[in-house]
C-alpha cells in the first residue's frame, strides 16, 4: 500500500512537471510580438521590440502620399507589459490628436490587434496589423 501511495505521488509530481513545462512554453514573451507589423489600411508599419522590460512600437514606414502628423521614428506604443498569454497593456500615442491613451495589444496567430481607449475604456478605437516582411 505504501509503495502504491509513493507511486501515485511520483506520478502526480511527474504530471505537474510536464504541465509546468508545457505552460512555460506558452509564457508571454516580448519576442512573440517583436518585428514589423503592417496596419490593415496599408498606410503604416510599426516595429515592436523589447524596451526596458516592456514592449514598444515605433513608426518605421508611412505609405507615400499619406497625410498624417505622425513622424517616422515616433514611438506609438510604449510601456506595453504582459497581461496574459499573447496580451499586453500600456500606452498608445495617437499622432493625429497628439494624445496618449490606455493601450492594449492582443496577438492571435499572424494578427495583432491594438486598441487605444479613453474615459476609462468607454471609448476605444482598434486597429488590426499583420506581420510585414
Amino acid at each position: 500500500m505504501r509503495q502504491l501511495l509513493i507511486g501515485r505521488r511520483a506520478f502526480g509530481a511527474a504530471v505537474l512537471a510536464v504541465l509546468g513545462a508545457a505552460m512555460s512554453g506558452t509564457a508571454v514573451r516580448a519576442d512573440d510580438v517583436a518585428g514589423t507589423w503592417l496596419r490593415e489600411t496599408g498606410a503604416s508599419k510599426v516595429k515592436f521590440a523589447p524596451c526596458g522590460g516592456a514592449v514598444c512600437g515605433t513608426l518605421v514606414w508611412l505609405k507615400p502620399g499619406v497625410e498624417t502628423p505622425a513622424k517616422l521614428g515616433q514611438k506609438i506604443f510604449f510601456d506595453m507589459k504582459p497581461t496574459g498569454p499573447d496580451a499586453w497593456a500600456g500606452s498608445a500615442f495617437n499622432p493625429e490628436d497628439g494624445k496618449t491613451y490606455t493601450g492594449k495589444m492582443n496577438l492571435s496567430g499572424g494578427t495583432l490587434t491594438t486598441q487605444g481607449c479613453a474615459m476609462g475604456g468607454l471609448i476605444c478605437k482598434s486597429a488590426t496589423w499583420t506581420r510585414a516582411n
